[in-house]
């Protein structure tokens, strides 16, 4: 055996998987952010209204705007899993059009999944959580609810509000060593950004900085980093993925 080979007894050992839930996890940045954490080895739930998610999850169907219907998740990945110990509040609509022509069901719809959904999330992980004393939590948001945008007034408000429940979370539950983190994609390439003319594409590229769309990849990236041991110590922060679009706003 040469010097720097490490012997049985140095070599660390492989991490314990640990119970992942990722909402909205059968599509887009959702579905990246769930491959990423089987990768990784961990024991990954997606729900989402519809059902399905990648190979080796745990699908459960899930309506976020329904109390009940979140219990029940929870009830069954938890037999199935454990406590999460990673919860990933992926889950969102949009209802666009401009504000005067904005009806009550486009802003209460939007709010209702977008922003309560994800506060009853939140409520039910923090129980298990908190027993544990130890847990992440990530909200995705958008660069919308940064810099806001015309026709989205209900969507970056739902966004916006999920900085102050991170921050609100970090105050409340950091001193059991829960993180509570807010991811702000830009444009990425998904299949709602896919619809998009070469002249809508054009126009919002020459925003970037970058120049070019974010990758499903990218976002999913940030995630499981923050839900990494090199992040033990981040919570509260907004961290942009956007190409320079916010510049940290």
């Amino acid at each position: 055996m040469s010097d720097t080979e490490p012997t049985a007894a140095s070599a660390s050992p492989a991490p314990e998987p640990r119970s992942v839930l990722v909402t909205g996890g059968n599509r887009g940045i959702g579905l990246a952010i769930a491959e990423a954490f089987l990768a990784l080895g961990d024991k990954v739930a997606v729900t989402s209204r519809s059902g399905g998610g990648p190979e080796g999850s745990l699908a459960v169907i899930c309506d976020v705007t329904d109390p009940a219907a979140v219990d029940s998740a929870f009830a069954d990945i938890e037999a199935a899993h454990g406590p999460v110990e990673v919860l990933v509040a992926n889950a969102g609509i949009t209802a666009d059009t401009l504000l005067l022509r904005m009806s009550e069901d486009d802003w209460s719809s939007v709010i209702e999944t977008n922003l309560s959904g994800t506060f009853r999330l939140t409520k039910r992980v923090a129980k298990g959580m908190l027993r544990l004393r130890r847990g992440r939590i990530i909200l995705i948001s958008s660069v919308v609810g940064l810099l806001g945008s015309a026709g989205q007034v209900n969507y970056a408000a739902s966004k916006a509000g999920l900085v102050g429940m991170a921050r609100s979370l970090t105050r409340e539950l950091g001193s059991r060593s829960i993180t509570a983190n807010v991811v702000a994609p830009g444009f990425v390439e998904t299949d709602m950004t896919a619809v998009l003319t070469d002249a809508q594409r054009d126009a919002i590229m020459g925003q970037v900085p970058l120049q070019r769309y974010g990758t499903v990849d990218e976002i999913a990236s940030t995630v499981t980093w923050l839900a990494s041991p090199g992040a033990a110590y981040v919570s509260g922060a907004v961290i942009p993925v956007d190409g320079g679009l916010g510049m940290g706003h």
